[in-house]
């Protein structure tokens, strides 16, 4: 199913790349985006699109459903893009983030800085009136083509308001329930609840599945992110992941570094502020950082919340009349979401 949509992908761009040619636009853009996509990701939105599309019954719209789960890799594209630039992250995926990329294209111009982010706030934007227009060639009935749009829209109203509490730093930093609403409004509806919901309504789907999808998506992933928030700041057991630097340098809201607060002594509280967000702090500073984590019972209690959504979801499928395949797919995303290493 990868190798599907990618190829959906790469037609799709091949004919942005003649069109821009035609028009004498930039061609560089397409072969960003193409690059960008090409540099890993697990299509796991794609992925549960099409599971959703199998689990409300769907056979018929193969070529639909398809092309929506690649409006969802081209939509995810346009919220790392931003996303990079706003947190200012010098990577993605092993490679030079695209305001990087472009910064670094500028050579010694006084403004690169500022244009490299630029182009890269623009390719962005152009990622996502792709991700539209790939949504809005998928051959489907108005009736679904109705509930599709408006499930769509309702999972881009979500991330934007996901991203604006991250970026303004709604509620107290020992807050785990703001902390749970930046996860479930910029990650868990957009990585699972909603990919699963479009692919359902592509094939036709009806209330009591959509809210299976709901059922489902929001326990997965908000698990997908607090591990992804776990392994940034700890590194995995196996060593396929090394501890990072990133989310305790961007002081990113996570609910670690929450619980760690919520948990810690005034003096620990004292050293955690005076080290989480620093752009400088470095590898002893971290090891601080961790080690409070440890003391204080939040990594536990996080690998608690991970271990407690997961088996939340296994109940909802046991509970569950699903097609068979479509029950198989969804357990073993779940154990990719909540257990992967790297």
């Amino acid at each position: 199913m990868r190798e599907q949509v990618d190829a959906v992908l790469e037609d799709f761009l091949e004919d942005k790349v003649r069109v821009a040619a035609g028009r004498n636009h930039p061609l560089e853009v397409a072969g960003i985006l193409r690059d960008f996509l090409a540099a890993g990701g697990k299509r796991i939105r794609a992925l549960l699109c099409v599971v959703g599309w199998h689990a409300a019954g769907g056979s018929e719209d193969r070529a639909a459903v398809l092309r929506v789960a690649a409006s969802l890799e081209l939509f995810v594209a346009f919220a790392l893009i931003h996303d990079d630039i706003m947190d200012d992250s010098d990577t993605r995926r092993g490679r030079p983030a695209v305001h990087r990329a472009l910064r670094t294209r500028l050579g010694q111009s006084v403004r690169a800085e500022r244009l490299g982010a630029g182009g890269a706030l623009l390719v962005g934007n152009l990622a996502l009136i792709w991700a539209q227009e790939l949504l809005h060639i998928a051959e489907l009935s108005v009736q679904r083509r109705r509930a599709v749009h408006a499930l769509y829209d309702a999972m881009l109203e979500e991330v934007m308001y996901g991203q604006y509490l991250d970026v303004m730093g709604a509620g107290a930093d020992d807050d785990v329930d703001a902390a749970l609403q930046i996860v479930r409004y910029k990650t868990a509806t957009a990585t699972v609840e909603r990919p699963l919901q479009l692919g359902a309504a592509v094939a036709g789907a009806d209330d009591t599945t959509l809210g299976l999808c709901t059922a489902l998506g929001l326990p997965l992933g908000e698990a997908f992110q607090i591990r992804d928030d776990l392994l940034d700041v700890f590194g995995s057991a196996d060593g396929a992941c090394a501890p990072g630097l990133g989310d305790l340098r961007e002081g990113k809201r996570t609910v670690l570094l929450a619980l760690g607060l919520r948990a810690a002594t005034p003096a620990q509280q004292r050293r955690l502020r005076r080290l989480v967000g620093r752009a400088d702090l470095d590898a002893q500073g971290a090891a601080e950082v961790r080690a409070i984590l440890e003391e204080t019972g939040a990594r536990r209690r996080t690998e608690h919340m991970i271990t407690s959504r997961f088996e939340q979801v296994l109940r909802v499928l046991d509970a569950a009349a699903l097609p068979p395949a479509a029950s198989r797919a969804l357990r073993g995303l779940a154990v990719t979401a909540t257990q992967y290493t790297s």
